[in-house]
């Protein structure tokens, strides 16, 4: 690529990414309370809430693997975004209990559930971290490899650049810059998305060349929603459903929203973005299909490197810009997870109060956020190959929190449940889930650890059924001095471990 492209490329990523820390530094500048850091300061608008919801869910899974799922599968594409968005409909279900419980964070939930435990906070806490982290790093090297192949500048150099760059959006204010900066970067994503879609459309000779240039089994209705087959569709279902009903990121806006019913609306927003980047994934993945279909169904993550030949310089830099943006929106949020839970739930459980009572929570975030970047970005750089690991321990994490957190908001109205039955749900869906990985399955392993979960949650819970109270309030969560309670949960953990 010659030296005017990677420049004019670099300058328009510059820009759009310049406009979106300039929004981040002034909304911090305004923001910057330990309850703006971690929540949004409880009071972010139902657009924000939503457009931040679909920056978020949105990375370059869908600048990469979406499009290839749909240059090999079709409509079939659309089933991932249907997961998610099922995933995102089930935590709606809980969206009252969650907003007026004042939680700020995933373990936070499952202190009021099973009870003050520092060893509670702690195991839940680092469960929590695994994804986001995870997600954080392999965006670093997504982000290396796409704007790699646009640009033809080195892994280790972009590496850097995403790295100070995620930094500067979630330092302002933590979450309430990270989700003004998401709904800027939402809108050019959606303006984006139609442009760089329209033109593989024309590029590919139009809708009508393209259906006739692709197989019929992939494009048309219904088939094409089967292309990729029963038991794959399965899979995906098994892997992506769980962990996104136990992905801290969705659940903040949600406690980070004005309202309840902005709250729910932000879904309905979010749910509405990400079908759009289907159809985004499936406008380019049918057209390089119709322009080239020499690639395989193997070679089909080559789609959208093999497009990025084929469109002009001016283009070629807003695909730039609309790439670091769309994985500069998860890796903010990313970071800014993690950093929560490392604040507001480790720290609680190994610092004294008097210690705690002591410091600056949002210098120690900064802070903690200069430590996990760097991390995060060396383990990119030097030990790419340990991503791979960091990717299965979602099966994990989501083996450990599924069963517990959504069967213990179901049942906290009938009474707090003993702590025990958290660990033993908890173990079992360890072990279930690292027997499984062990053995080796095409069934995603997290399947059997959920199962298994499930099964050792119900003995549990049978079997100290008869110890739970039934609470005074239909829902403790609509006591109004119950907000008071919460802010001290952290700070009153007891010592029953």
């Amino acid at each position: 690529m010659d030296i005017g492209t990677t420049l004019l490329i670099s300058v328009t990523s510059l820009i759009v990414i310049g406009i979106g820390a300039y929004i981040a530094y002034v909304v911090g500048k305004k923001h910057n309370s330990s309850e703006d850091w971690m929540v949004g300061g409880r009071s972010l608008p139902v657009y924000v809430v939503g457009f931040s919801q679909a920056a978020t869910a949105v990375g370059g899974g869908v600048l990469v693997a979406h499009v290839g799922i749909a240059y090999a599968w079709g409509l079939s594409v659309f089933w991932y975004e249907l997961f998610v968005v099922v995933g995102m409909i089930i935590i709606l279900l809980f969206a009252k209990w969650l907003h007026k419980g004042n939680f700020s964070t995933i373990p936070e939930i499952f202190t009021r559930i099973f009870g003050n435990s520092r060893v509670l906070l702690a195991l839940i806490a680092i469960a929590v971290i695994l994804v986001p982290f995870g997600w954080l790093a392999t965006q670093f090297v997504a982000f290396a490899s796409l704007f790699g192949q646009v640009t033809g500048i080195a892994m280790t150099p972009l590496i850097v650049v995403m790295a100070l760059i995620s930094v500067l959006f979630v330092l302002p204010g933590g979450l309430t810059s990270v989700a003004w900066s998401d709904f800027f970067f939402g809108v050019f994503m959606v303006i984006g998305s139609f442009i760089v879609a329209g033109f593989a459309i024309q590029r590919a000779g139009g809708l009508g060349e393209i259906f006739s240039n692709v197989p019929s089994e992939i494009a048309s209705v219904p088939q094409g929603f089967g292309a990729a087959g029963v038991m794959t569709i399965l899979l995906w279902g098994f892997s992506i459903l769980p962990g996104t009903v136990t992905n801290q990121m969705y659940y903040q806006r949600i406690f980070a929203a004005k309202n309840v019913r902005e709250g729910r609306q932000g879904i309905y927003i979010a749910a509405a973005g990400i079908i759009l980047a289907g159809f985004y994934a499936l406008a380019i993945g049918l057209a390089v299909r119709a322009m080239n279909g020499s690639l395989g169904i193997n070679g089909r993550e080559q789609a959208a490197g093999w497009f990025l030949g084929e469109i002009p310089s001016w283009l070629l830099a807003l695909y730039g810009s609309f790439l670091m943006a769309t994985i500069v929106s998860t890796t903010g949020s990313a970071l800014q997870s993690v950093v929560a839970n490392m604040v507001h739930d480790l720290r609680n459980a190994f610092v004294s109060e008097e210690r705690l009572a002591n410091t600056n929570t949002v210098s120690v975030s900064r802070w903690c956020t200069i430590a996990v970047t760097v991390v995060a970005a060396l383990l990119a750089v030097l030990y790419p190959q340990a991503l791979d690991l960091l990717v299965a321990t979602y099966a994990y994490s989501a083996s450990v929190l599924a069963v517990p957190l959504i069967a213990g908001m179901i049942l906290i109205k009938r009474g707090q449940i003993p702590v025990v039955v958290s660990y033993i749900s908890m173990a079992a869906g360890l072990i279930g889930c690292g027997i499984a990985h062990v053995i080796g399955t095409n069934i995603p392993y997290a399947i059997f650890g959920i199962l298994a979960s499930l099964v050792a949650f119900t003995t549990a819970y049978m079997a100290v059924k008869s110890q739970i109270k039934e609470p005074q309030l239909p829902n403790d969560a609509e006591d109004p001095n119950h907000s008071r309670e919460v802010n001290k949960n952290q700070e009153t953990i007891s010592k029953q471990d």
